[in-house]
């Protein structure tokens, strides 16, 4: 699939240019025979007039003079030929021209005055024949045919050459004309990457909107974009204000927890209480502050960094397991030394978050995560040896509020979440069967 503009539109113009040639071709043939033709037939006429009026009638009997006004019927191998019939056909009178010709040809005295025709041989060769009916001569009575032939071989030749040069000078129109549609619809398509250098600098954030200065076809267009740009500002704007006002709303509630969790009580429980319960509230004022950045951020404009993902994890697993210390959740880390993600710490300990809260959920024993390098790529995968994810379930628990999981409060949103920030970051995620029984989240980074 041709996906350039200017390549289809080069593509259909030089179709129909050539479409036109090809049916103006046989046109212009036709035109350039029948004026050829016409040619022909009018040299013919003159020269029949030569030989009427070099003729004579004495006494009934048809005189012709040796030599003839136009030398060329004087000249045997010249190739004009000249002949006079009589009212019964008899050849009366050849000229030199025809010695080595043997031409069979018979005139029709039929009263039509004069007649232009092509005649063939019976040895394929053709002949164009101007056959004139003569009643007077010298101011006498008389009854003759006089006729003028040309082989028509000099003419084919001529109609070949010229066709030849049709051919030659349609081939470099063509091409001087497929050069000036290319150069005409460069300068035609100027407007549209006028708009979209404009369109690159409003999603780089040097301006604000489209201007005014295109083609009137594009102005709807642009005024549209406009519009929508506008729109997307404005619910930005709201986006932001409404996590602001949350955000305002949560501190100093999160900040009542932390004073609690510092005044709990010195036993050996309340202390592990405390230290959980700090740490969630670490998280919390993690993530507040990081979807805060993410609300002032376009999709695209999210900080990329490399993070190393150990700690992370040591991290999570070690409040996870507090969380879910009734199961005994035993976990396997499969990580390259010191290996890093291409992700923004807020985002990634938010994905990571998710995935292995919901593996902890709903594993019976095991989880296992593993990091795998290759060309270009970084494959993470979180696992679990839980009741898995049916085939045609996949791709509905990855919108947002859809559950399997019925008998666990949540509201199904951790792995819409998980899917944005992925998209975010322009990677892959799937969804399949694990060997360890349960479900295996596979997300692949692409570097650049």
């Amino acid at each position: 699939m041709i996906r350039s503009l200017r390549l289809r539109l080069m593509l259909a113009a030089a179709v129909l240019a050539v479409l036109f040639m090809l049916a103006l071709l046989p046109a212009l043939q036709k035109a350039f025979s029948l004026a050829l033709q016409e040619s022909i037939e009018q040299r013919l006429a003159s020269d029949v007039t030569t030989l009427i009026s070099a003729a004579r009638v004495e006494r009934g009997q048809l005189k012709m003079p040796a030599l003839l006004p136009d030398e060329r019927y004087n000249l045997a191998p010249s190739g004009l030929l000249g002949y006079i019939f009589d009212r019964q056909g008899k050849l009366v009178w050849r000229s030199r021209g025809t010695n080595t010709q043997h031409i069979n040809y018979q005139p029709r005295y039929d009263g039509r005055g004069n007649e232009f025709a092509r005649i063939r041989q019976g040895d394929g060769e053709e002949f164009f024949v101007y056959d004139v009916e003569v009643k007077l001569l010298g101011g006498k009575s008389a009854a003759f045919s006089i006729v003028a032939l040309q082989p028509v071989s000099g003419y084919q030749h001529t109609l070949d050459g010229l066709r030849e040069k049709l051919y030659l000078g349609f081939g470099a129109a063509l091409l001087a004309l497929l050069a000036l549609l290319w150069a005409g619809l460069t300068w035609g398509l100027r407007s549209l990457r006028h708009l979209s250098r404009e369109l690159d600098q409003v999603e780089a954030g040097a301006r604000d909107g489209l201007s005014r200065e295109h083609p009137s076809e594009l102005l709807r267009l642009t005024g549209s974009l406009n519009r929508l740009l506008h729109s997307e500002r404005e619910q930005r704007q709201r986006y932001r204000d409404s996590l602001d006002d949350l955000a305002h709303s949560l501190k100093t509630p999160l900040a009542v927890l932390q004073g609690v969790g510092e005044g709990m009580g010195q036993g050996a429980d309340e202390r592990e209480q405390a230290r959980v319960l700090q740490s969630q509230i670490e998280r919390m004022s993690q993530q507040i502050d990081y979807q805060l950045q993410r609300a002032s951020l376009r999709k695209s404009g999210l900080v990329r960094h490399q993070v190393e993902v150990r700690p992370l994890l040591d991290s999570l697993c070690s409040t996870l397991a507090k969380v879910y210390r009734d199961k005994q959740v035993q976990v396997s880390l499969h990580l390259p030394a010191r290996a890093r993600l291409p992700v923004e710490q807020g985002a990634l300990l938010e994905l990571l978050g998710n995935l292995l809260e919901n593996a902890y959920r709903l594993c019976l024993e095991q989880v296992r995560v593993s990091l795998r390098q290759g060309v270009g790529i970084i494959e993470l995968c979180v696992e679990d040896d839980g009741p898995g994810v049916p085939a045609e379930q996949c791709q509905r628990i990855l919108q947002r509020g859809e559950r399997l999981d019925r008998q666990h409060p949540g509201q199904g949103i951790g792995l819409a979440v998980v899917k944005d920030i992925i998209d975010s970051y322009d990677a892959e995620l799937s969804l399949d069967d694990s060997p360890l029984g349960g479900a295996a989240f596979r997300i692949v980074f692409h570097l650049d």
